[in-house]
């Protein structure tokens, strides 16, 4: 017999008067009760009740183990609702982990509604590029593009990642406009170096067919952060292939051009995934702000299957 389900049966005695009651009370027999009460006493080494043929009578120190007990259980039910009601309403400090440019650029334009809608939650917010382990770190959600498979993490898709060969227009007045794979080797690019690997990141143009292919190709300034690289694509260093989230506002405001249609990693693991641990109650914090992303990037054009990206025109006439 487990150690709690002992104590109730103690508790139900000292209430009862008697092991016959303490026995209906339990659902039990009242031989049952005597050898759970028998048993608690040899563990403690005390006489928690005197016996006698007609009756039994607690003792003094049964009483103070019973004021213990009692508060033990009045705080444990206490706990167990309050952890309840923490699950069924969005309160408490949401700690979340985004990628830095998504953040900046995506995520904390959205806070200022989201707080006004649960002013119970608070809110925890880390910048970082790195993949950190969020279970150890004790974050609710991560906010990253691309993740590492991990069984005990859900990772569900914001968006795809789409990506925009851009440059500005004055660098494209004095350069001029690249038409093919075969024309870059002219122009200057700007490349991303990924902090997770140190490499790199890929660069895919069009070939005549339309299909776009792996180019190796010389980068002529690196940088490792995203909002550096567009800016120094804005400021014509020149040519750059960016995520549709960086490249969003200057292509609006006519600070970039793009120059071919989108290109959309084939990878299942490319866009940009709400990551949180896998568990089988999620609190109501976690719950209702993952809600939210999903309906604010609705109202900006995107979704787990596209982005507003698939209904921009490209054109390099300035």
């Amino acid at each position: 017999m487990d150690k709690l389900r002992t104590l109730e049966i103690f508790l139900a005695t000292c209430d009862g008067g008697s092991f016959a009651s303490a026995a209906k009370s339990c659902n039990t027999d009242p031989s049952t009760v005597s050898k759970a009460v028998s048993r608690l006493e040899n563990q403690l080494g005390l006489t928690l009740f005197q016996r006698s043929t007609r009756q039994i009578r607690i003792t003094l120190a049964g009483e103070r183990y019973a004021q213990t007990v009692r508060k033990m259980f009045q705080d444990l039910s206490a706990c167990e609702d309050e952890l309840k009601e923490s699950n069924e309403v969005p309160k408490g400090i949401l700690r979340i982990s985004s990628a830095v440019c998504y953040g900046h650029l995506y995520l904390r334009p959205m806070l200022k509604d989201f707080c006004q809608r649960y002013p119970d939650i608070q809110l925890d917010l880390e910048m970082n590029d790195l993949h950190v382990d969020i279970i150890e770190q004790d974050i609710d959600i991560a906010l990253r593009t691309g993740y590492l498979k991990d069984s005990r993490l859900v990772a569900k898709q914001l968006s795809p990642m789409d990506f925009l060969v851009c440059a500005s227009p004055v660098y494209l007045k004095k350069h001029g406009i690249p038409k093919c794979v075969e024309d870059f080797s002219s122009h200057d690019w700007i490349g991303f170096r990924i902090k997770q690997t140190g490499q790199l990141q890929p660069i895919f143009l069009p070939d005549k067919s339309g299909q776009y292919i792996p180019c190796e190709l010389p980068r002529t300034h690196i940088t490792d952060d995203g909002e550096a690289m567009a800016n120094m694509c804005i400021d014509g260093f020149g040519v750059a292939q960016l995520p549709h989230f960086l490249a969003k506002k200057a292509l609006k405001e006519r600070k970039l051009i793009s120059l071919f249609p989108y290109y959309r990693p084939p990878q299942q693991d490319s866009g940009v995934f709400v990551i949180y641990p896998k568990r089988e109650f999620m609190p109501a914090r976690v719950r209702v702000f993952i809600e939210f992303l999903n309906e604010s990037l609705r109202t900006m054009g995107e979704g787990h299957n596209y982005t507003w990206v698939q209904d921009w025109q490209h054109e390099v006439s300035f």
